[in-house]
C-alpha cells in the first residue's frame, strides 16, 4: 500500500512553447487526493480543465496533445514526465497559454520546481495499472511489448541515420531518483534538414539551440551533449510522460523500439483495455447463484474483479442495520473479527467456484486458517474491500492469501485452505 503524493506549495515557471512559440506561465498547485493530474487554462473563459488521460489525448504529430480546438493543450509530455517521474499522483497544472514552456528542452527544470515546492504524502491510496498478460502494439515503425512486472522498467531502442545517433538503447527502472538523475535532463533533439518543412506546418516555432539539440550533417549545432546517448535518454523521458496518460502509476516491463508519442498513446489505450476486459462486476444476484449462504450470513455484496483460479476482489458494505450489531458492543458497534474472516472466506469461495465446472452442484468447505491478524476495528459506514489471490491448487484443494481493507488501510489478513465438494 502506497499513499498518494502531491506538492506542499505552488511553484511557477515561465517561457515560450516549443511548437507554437507563444509565451506561457505555468504553475504547479497542490491538489486533493484522487484528483490526478489536471490542466487548467486560465487564459480562456471559465478556466476549462482537462485531465491528463488517454481519453483526452489526440494523435498529433511530433508532440503529445490533449483535447482539440481552442482549449487544446500541446506538447505536454515534458511536464507529465516531470510529474510522473517524481512520483506525484495529484497536481493541478495552471497555464495561461496552450503550450507549456520548453525551457531548456528537457523536463529537469520542471522536476527542480516540483522538488523546490516539496513532495508530500496526503492520503488516499495510489492506483496502479497492472498487466495480467503481455501486450504488444505496433504502430508504423514503433513496436512495443509490455509484460507484467512489479515496477516500471523501460528498455528503449532508437535508430536514426546520423553518425552521432545511429542505434542507441538503454534500460531503466523508473523511480523518482533514477528519473531525476538519468533521464530528466535529456533534451529534445531534431535535424536541421527538417526545420523548414516543420515550420511550414506551424511546428517548432519556439525552437532554438538554447532549447533543442540541433543536428546538422557534421554534428551538434551550438551546444554539447550532456550524455553520449542523450538521444535515447530523451526518448525514454518522453515515454515516462506519455505513460502518465494511463491516469495511474504503470507497473510493467516495457520494451519499446523506436517509440513515438502516437505509438505510446496507443500502447496505454491497449493496456487499459486489457485491464477492463479482465474486470468482472458481479452483483448480489450473481453471487447468490454461486454461494449457498443467505441472510443473515451472506456477507458479500459485490465482486469487482476476478480471474478464475488466480485472484478476486470483493466488496462488503457494513451498515448499522447488520444483525450482529444488536449484541456486539451495543452503543459502540464493531464488526466481529470472525465475521470479517468469514466474509473474506466467502469471497475466496467465489474465486474457487469460478474455476470449477457446474458450480451450482458444488460447495466450498474451508479447511484451515493461518496467520490471521486484525489491524483495526471495522465500524458501520465502512466498506470492506477483500483482495485474495490463489497461492496453490492441488486437485480440489486450494490455498489462498487474503487482505481486507477499508479506505486502502489493511484491517485484516489471513491465509486459508479450502476444498470443493459435491453438494
Amino acid at each position: 500500500m502506497t499513499a498518494r503524493r502531491t506538492i506542499a506549495s505552488a511553484t511557477t515557471v515561465s517561457g515560450v512553447g516549443l511548437h507554437l512559440g507563444r509565451p506561457c506561465r505555468l504553475s504547479f498547485e497542490p491538489a486533493p487526493p484522487g484528483r490526478g493530474i489536471v490542466f487548467r487554462r486560465i487564459d480562456l473563459d471559465g478556466a476549462p480543465e482537462t485531465a491528463a488521460h488517454v481519453k483526452t489525448a489526440v494523435l498529433a504529430e511530433r508532440r503529445t496533445q490533449l483535447g482539440t480546438g481552442e482549449a487544446a493543450l500541446h506538447t505536454v509530455e515534458h511536464v507529465l514526465a516531470a510529474v510522473a517521474g517524481s512520483g506525484i499522483d495529484d497536481v493541478t497544472i495552471v497555464m495561461d497559454g496552450p503550450e507549456p514552456p520548453i525551457l531548456d528542452g528537457s523536463s529537469h527544470p520542471f522536476v527542480h520546481a516540483l522538488m523546490s515546492a516539496g513532495v508530500v504524502e496526503h492520503g488516499g491510496t495510489v492506483e496502479y495499472l497492472r498487466l495480467r498478460a503481455p501486450v504488444r502494439v505496433v504502430d508504423g515503425e514503433s513496436v512495443y511489448e509490455a509484460e507484467p512486472a512489479d515496477a516500471l522498467a523501460l528498455d528503449v531502442r532508437i535508430d536514426f541515420p546520423h553518425p552521432l545517433v545511429g542505434t542507441q538503447s538503454g534500460t531503466w527502472t523508473i523511480t523518482p531518483d533514477t528519473f531525476s538523475r538519468e533521464l530528466s535532463a535529456a533534451r529534445t533533439f531534431g535535424f536541421m534538414r527538417e526545420v523548414e518543412g516543420l515550420r511550414a506546418k506551424g511546428l517548432i516555432q519556439g525552437a532554438s539551440t538554447d532549447n533543442t539539440v540541433a543536428l546538422d550533417e557534421q554534428g551538434v549545432v551550438g551546444t554539447t551533449l550532456r550524455w553520449p546517448d542523450e538521444f535515447v535518454r530523451h526518448k525514454a523521458m518522453d515515454f515516462v510522460g506519455d505513460l502518465a496518460l494511463a491516469g495511474k502509476r504503470v507497473l510493467a516491463r516495457i520494451t519499446a523500439h523506436r517509440p513515438s508519442h502516437r505509438g505510446t498513446v496507443l500502447l496505454v489505450r491497449e493496456m487499459l483495455a486489457q485491464t477492463r476486459r479482465e474486470e468482472h462486476v458481479l452483483g448480489i444476484e450473481d453471487i447468490m447463484k454461486v454461494l449457498p449462504h443467505r441472510y443473515p450470513f451472506l456477507l458479500v455484496d459485490r465482486v469487482l474483479e476476478m480471474e478464475a483460479g488466480k485472484y478476486i476482489v470483493g466488496i462488503k458494505n457494513v451498515t448499522i442495520n447488520e444483525p450482529f450489531f444488536q449484541g456486539h458492543f451495543p452503543g459502540h458497534p464493531i464488526m466481529p473479527g470472525v465475521l470479517i474472516v468469514e466474509a473474506m472466506a466467502q469471497v475466496g469461495g467465489m474465486l474457487l467456484m469460478g474455476a470449477v465446472e457446474d458450480p451450482d452442484t458444488k460447495v466450498v468447505y474451508f479447511m484451515s486458517l493461518d496467520n490471521v491478524k486484525f489491524r483495526r476495528p471495522v465500524k458501520p459506514g465502512d466498506q470492506l474491500r477483500f483482495e485474495l489471490e490463489m497461492t496453490q491448487v492441488r486437485s480440489k484443494i486450494c490455498r489462498m492469501k487474503g487482505l481486507a481493507k477499508v479506505d486502502g488501510d489493511i484491517v485484516c489478513e489471513a491465509e486459508m485452505a479450502a476444498m470443493v465438494r459435491d453438494r
